[in-house]
């Protein structure tokens, strides 16, 4: 049994919800539809001629990328043109393509934390807040008999998260009194009649994210035919999300031997480097894409070093003369979410037993060539 299309990228939203995306961003559905059975997903940075073969070869009718293929609002579509060609050759071959893109770098788990792991930055916080997240707190009463099945539901999806703290609620034994009225089917109680019953009065955080999730997967846990809940907003606020991370390296290394760290990790031949080879590097800082302009937000983290792509000249020497070293692997560097994506996807394909195959492109995007 085949996925549909729209199940493939409820997986996907799982991973980089869009609301994280930036406002400027273009993510989604770019071309074609979501509406039928998808055979198999391929997982690209960017979206070419030569990735469009790769999808038609192993029989892929969904394509999730990085990069938009429409990034600005289209005038026309002019088929003698390459990205009218392109656009072409997507819809004769009933090809969709959805975007990724800065909600996957914002996102926990996302491309940032999966370019720090490689790097061996430890307890990675953004260099740059981009969301902080809203919280209500959800209070619910449940009779006592039922009290450890509800607390268990609402917890496991996803509620009580308070900093490194999961499962967190509060819990108060009390007396529920109600009537049932005709027509009502009532666990506890008779129609017509008072009833005083035993309940457990359950306090817990809830994440605006997944408010729905967990309301109701309390919903269907609880016994009664009618629930008494509620949802109170909060000032408080949730965790921050945001661009690249900055921590601590596993080891303090130079600037020389976390070259070769970068090189491995990020599966890069070439960098570019601004600084003494020789400094001493114990806090590094990484961006996925394009975020040299984010070196002073690194400097005040406390980073030595901010590992991103595209820097250029003026920059450079601003870094350096700000007493920040740089590393630039490439905007392709961002190459690695092709394998995690993809295992993302098959896993949450497999855990509900769809055959639709999940494939990471092998197609190296790279433009540039080092001679």
């Amino acid at each position: 049994m085949y996925a549909k299309g729209q199940t493939v990228i409820g997986y996907m939203e799982q991973l980089a919800p869009k609301h994280l995306a930036e406002e400027w961003d273009n993510i989604g559905l770019q071309l074609g539809s979501l509406q039928k059975e998808i055979t198999g997903v391929l997982v690209a940075l960017d979206v070419n001629d030569n990735i469009v073969d790769e999808a038609i070869a192993q029989g892929c009718n969904l394509i999730i990328a990085h990069h938009a293929i429409i990034f600005r609002p289209l005038k026309g579509i002019q088929t003698e043109t390459p990205m009218g060609k392109l656009y072409e050759k997507l819809i004769k071959n009933d090809i969709a393509v959805y975007i990724s893109h800065t909600n996957l770098d914002v996102a926990e788990g996302g491309m940032n934390d999966w370019m720090a792991e490689a790097l061996g930055i430890e307890n990675g916080a953004p260099i740059k807040d981009i969301h902080t997240e809203q919280l209500s707190k959800l209070v619910v009463f449940v009779p006592k008999d039922h009290h450890q099945k509800v607390l268990d539901a609402i917890l496991n999806a996803g509620a009580g998260w308070i900093g490194n703290y999961s499962h967190c609620s509060f819990n108060i034994e009390g007396y529920g009194t109600f009537i049932p009225r005709e027509g009502s089917e009532p666990y506890i109680g008779e129609a017509g009649k008072m009833e005083r019953a035993e309940e457990v009065r359950i306090e817990t955080i809830v994440p605006l994210s997944i408010r729905n999730k967990v309301v109701q997967a309390m919903l269907k846990a609880h016994p009664y035919e009618e629930v008494a809940y509620d949802l109170y907003s909060m000032d408080l606020k949730g965790r921050s999300l945001g661009l690249g991370r900055v921590g601590k390296l596993k080891e303090p290394t130079t600037l020389g031997e976390f070259i070769e760290t970068v090189k491995t990790g990020l599966k890069v031949d070439h960098v570019r480097v601004v600084g003494d080879l020789n400094r001493p590097i114990r806090k590094a800082a990484v961006m996925g894409g394009s975020g040299a302009k984010y070196y002073n937000s690194a400097i005040f983290k406390g980073a030595d070093v901010l590992v991103t792509g595209d820097v250029d000249y003026h920059t450079a020497q601003d870094a350096y003369l700000a007493g920040i070293s740089l590393i630039d692997p490439g905007h392709n560097a961002e190459k690695i979410m092709k394998e995690k994506v993809a295992g993302w996807i098959q896993g949450k394909l497999a855990e509900h037993k769809y055959g639709t195959a999940v494939y990471a492109s092998q197609i190296d995007t790279e433009p540039f060539k080092f001679l």
